[in-house]
């Protein structure tokens, strides 16, 4: 009996031995995890600019890849197909109405203030060309995240807003507005009166 007891107690041993190796060596495997949250990334080309004239009494850069549709009285629209935004430029003539038409320009801008988390205003003059403005940069959830209006103070004056064709959510659209944002500023700042 006594025998039969140490081969018993060797087996019960091997099987202990035999069940946590398959248990020590079963688990492990990689963990499954799941994904990390990313975000999507927006990546645009360099934006490569073109001078645009016309019979207009003005002309800019604009960029190559955005295109341009004539509209009367010498507004224009210039859309981005890839980010579905337009920006849309109005020309009006002054004829001593500078007050007025600085006044529609500043009210236009501050109608989105209800939606707007901050509006930056930047001062633009180049005595140069005689061409004086604000550039407006609307941060928030507003319908436009740019603007502006430009002008001699005796014969033009030129307003410019950016809409992208999306819910206004400033989070998902910011590297799309940020682009368009320095195609605007870009054509303040080569605009030039003929």
């Amino acid at each position: 009996m006594v025998n039969f007891k140490k081969e018993n107690k060797g087996s019960l041993l091997a099987v202990v031995i035999l069940f946590f190796s398959v248990l020590f060596f079963s688990s492990c495997k990689n963990d499954v995890l799941p994904k990390p949250s990313s975000y999507l990334r927006l990546d645009y080309a360099e934006a490569k600019y073109a001078n645009f004239e016309n019979d207009c009494p003005f002309t800019f850069e604009m960029n190559a890849d955005a295109v341009i549709t004539g509209e009367k009285d010498c507004g224009f629209t210039i859309t981005y197909p890839k980010m579905k935004a337009t920006i849309y430029l109005t020309y009006k003539p002054v004829n001593n109405n500078i007050n007025v038409l600085l006044k529609d320009a500043q009210k236009l801008t501050y109608e989105h203030v209800i939606k707007a988390d901050d509006i930056l205003e930047q001062p633009f003059l180049d005595a140069t060309k005689k061409v004086y403005g604000m550039f407006y940069q609307v941060d928030g959830n507003a319908a436009t995240n740019s603007q502006f209006y430009a002008t001699d103070s005796i014969k033009h004056f030129i307003t410019g807003s950016v809409y992208f064709y999306a819910k206004p959510n400033y989070d998902s659209i910011m590297p799309a507005a940020s682009y368009v944002k320095n195609d605007m500023q870009r054509l303040m700042e080569t605009l030039k009166w003929k």
